[in-house]
């Protein structure tokens, strides 16, 4: 995209199926992003460099997915000043994903990761758009549509189980 507002890496091509939720959430809403493999163990220095310059290519939030030791959001966080969100991946060295669970959430004091759910990348997208609506009007009436758009169904679903009379 020509003006990426939000960075979405991950640590291995293996956490795409699970970071294309936060793409996809990205489109609908129109934010503008970006998605690499940024491995924080395999490729030090391409991890320091995205984090080091994603600011001045015009990046304001990243997500960073990453499964098993899961360094890649805390290691990116600890070099740039833009908010990071970690996305925990249950990956398949991975231990029922706790451990990356565990290697995001537990982050030193002055190096915060803001840290969803093991595989919802869908609610880090959220997370990011609802960053950057802080700033953009646009952004936030589109976020206050999806979010009634959520409200409906759960509405539609709540009058079809209530017909069916148990």
């Amino acid at each position: 995209m020509e003006n990426p507002k939000v960075g979405i890496i991950m640590g291995s091509k293996s956490d795409l199926p699970i970071m294309q939720d936060a793409v996809e959430v990205l489109k609908y809403l129109g934010v503008e992003f970006e998605v690499s493999v940024v491995s924080a163990h395999r490729t030090p220095q391409r991890m320091f460099d995205y984090a080091a310059q994603a600011a001045e290519r015009g990046i304001k939030v990243i997500i960073a997915g990453a499964g098993g030791a899961a360094h890649l959001p805390g290691m990116v966080a600890s070099i740039t000043h833009l908010p990071v969100i970690g996305v925990p991946v249950k990956s398949s060295n991975s231990i029922d994903g706790w451990d990356s669970v565990l290697s995001i959430l537990q982050m030193p004091n002055g190096i915060p990761v803001a840290t969803v759910a093991l595989n919802a990348a869908k609610n880090a997208g959220i997370l990011a758009a609802q960053i950057l609506a802080t700033s953009d009007e646009g952004l936030a009436k589109a976020i206050l549509n999806f979010k009634a758009e959520l409200k409906q169904k759960v509405e539609e679903s709540a009058e079809e189980v209530e017909r069916l009379r148990f």
